[in-house]
């Protein structure tokens, strides 16, 4: 039985790759930071406490990427196959906030593990999660001949850990490779994350807990795929036959303004956008008659604020994943608006209205599955699939 051990197991990947992972016949173990509070909701479904179920092949451990010692001690222990570094502080705009924490965890944390595999003399294959960020301000489409000009903190501290790869790969010929993802969404999305905030905004709006939504750049373009897929990637990363650095996306881009105005037109809303003169609205234009209780026509739904915007905005990011399609047979399965119908149905099920479903659809025609259990449940009980 493979061992495997990630760091940000409770954050959006390290749940799906848990899931993955565990129906690949791994053990796994994750390591998680102690809290006063419970931050495991995303794998409370698949964890076991071992001391009540001794074959449980989930674990967890208390860890912290700041600390050098814990790790080292923990990857001696454990003796992973492989290891996915997940964990960061991954929020691009709190990191001008944060800049010497977001380096410290998020850059020096890839070298504390680099570290402490090579002090441990252990065998394993290393996967850096990588970020899209590392291209800033980088003309699209980006591969991995690109040249890097990183726009944030985060994206710099990212690319500390990316070049430590490199180096620890050349210099003690440690497995290690770089997963370049862009940008990947889910309904396990972080609610802070813009195209979380925007479905759960208009899950709010139409519950009638929420009046509207705040955003900033509506102008910037992602290359946008679906969570799920992409953890498959990191796996077939570390399955290839030696380390190397690769591209993962979607080979599309679109606007934070394109996702607003299809996420509302899913829900059967069209918005349209008027200029007061300091910042844009988003107002009501034509919609259906089922939500007539909650929203009107003319009324500001999307509100533009300054105080959202980067100091320095990456503009235009666009995947070309034709080393991943060639090597690792990369084809993604969910384009960009099988993402927004996905998002909006779980955001819609959450505050208990009922969504068309579509996306609950085309998840599990892709063979994908939806893994948030209770609302797959729901919607089986809703007679909608």
């Amino acid at each position: 039985m493979k061992k495997a051990l990630i760091t940000g197991i409770t954050g959006q990947d390290g749940s799906y790759l848990s899931e993955f992972l565990l129906e690949m016949g791994y053990e796994v173990h994750g390591i998680i930071r102690r809290a006063s509070t419970f931050n495991t909701q995303r794998i409370d479904h698949i964890y076991k406490d071992p001391t009540e179920n001794p074959d449980a092949r989930l674990r967890l451990h208390y860890g912290d990427l700041s600390d050098s010692g814990i790790l080292t001690e923990l990857i001696y222990n454990i003796q992973p196959d492989e290891i996915y570094h997940l964990g960061a502080q991954s929020h691009v705009r709190v990191s001008f906030d944060l800049p010497e924490y977001t380096g410290n965890v998020t850059g020096l944390g890839t070298t504390r593990i680099l570290e402490a595999i090579r002090r441990s003399g252990i065998k394993t294959r290393f996967y850096q999660a990588s970020s899209s960020e590392l291209f800033g301000a980088t003309p699209p489409p980006q591969n991995e001949r690109s040249p890097f000009a990183p726009q944030s903190p985060y994206a710099i501290a990212k690319l500390y850990s990316y070049w430590m790869v490199v180096n620890y790969r050349n210099a003690y010929k440690i497995f290690a490779s770089n997963g370049i993802l862009f940008n990947h969404e889910s309904p396990r999305r972080g609610e802070i994350f813009v195209t979380r905030k925007i479905t759960r905004g208009i899950a709010g709006i139409l519950s009638g807990k929420q009046k509207k939504i705040f955003l900033g750049n509506l102008d910037a373009k992602r290359d946008w795929g679906y969570a799920p897929e992409y953890v498959r990637l990191m796996w077939k990363i570390l399955q290839y036959d030696h380390p190397d650095d690769f591209v993962i996306g979607t080979g599309e881009s679109h606007s934070v303004r394109d996702f607003v105005e299809k996420a509302f037109e899913y829900c059967d809303i069209e918005i349209e956008w008027k200029d007061s003169g300091l910042e844009e609205k988003g107002v009501v234009k034509s919609f259906d008659n089922r939500w007539a209780n909650q929203i009107s026509t003319g009324q500001v739904l999307i509100e533009i604020k300054q105080r959202y915007f980067r100091p320095t905005e990456v503009d235009y990011l666009l995947a070309d994943p034709s080393k991943a399609r060639k090597l690792l047979g990369w084809e993604p399965q969910i384009r960009f608006s099988d993402l927004v119908r996905i998002m909006i149905d779980y955001d819609l099920l959450l505050v208990g209205l009922k969504p068309k479903l579509e996306g609950y659809r085309i998840a599990r025609q892709k063979g994908l599955g939806w893994t948030e259990h209770k609302f797959a449940e729901l919607a089986e009980i809703q007679n909608e699939v």
